[in-house]
C-alpha cells in the first residue's frame, strides 16, 4: 500500500471529514471508494472504446433501433405489485 498526500483548503477538508463520518467510514476509506468508482468508470470507457473500434456503426444503430423502437413503453411502477 502507498501513501498519497494531497493539499486541500481546511474548510474543504473539514467538510469531507464530516461527509465520511456521516457515511460511517474514515476519510481515507471515503477517498479509496471514490478512486474505485473513478477507475471502474475509466475501465468501462476503455472497454467501450476498444469494442467500438472493432464494431460496425450500422449494426450498432440497428440494434439500438430494435431495442428502443420495439421495446414496450415502460410506465412508472409497471411490473410492481401493489402494496394494498
Amino acid at each position: 500500500m502507498v501513501t498519497m498526500t494531497i493539499r486541500l483548503p481546511e474548510a474543504k477538508h473539514a467538510r469531507l471529514r464530516l461527509l465520511a463520518e456521516r457515511h460511517g467510514v474514515s476519510l481515507n476509506k471515503l477517498v479509496e471508494e471514490w478512486a474505485s468508482v473513478a477507475l471502474a468508470q475509466f475501465d468501462a470507457e476503455t472497454r467501450f472504446r476498444a469494442r467500438s473500434a472493432r464494431g460496425s456503426p450500422e449494426r450498432g444503430l440497428r440494434l439500438l433501433d430494435e431495442r428502443f423502437v420495439r421495446a414496450p413503453a415502460r410506465r412508472r411502477g409497471a411490473g410492481r405489485k401493489s402494496a394494498r
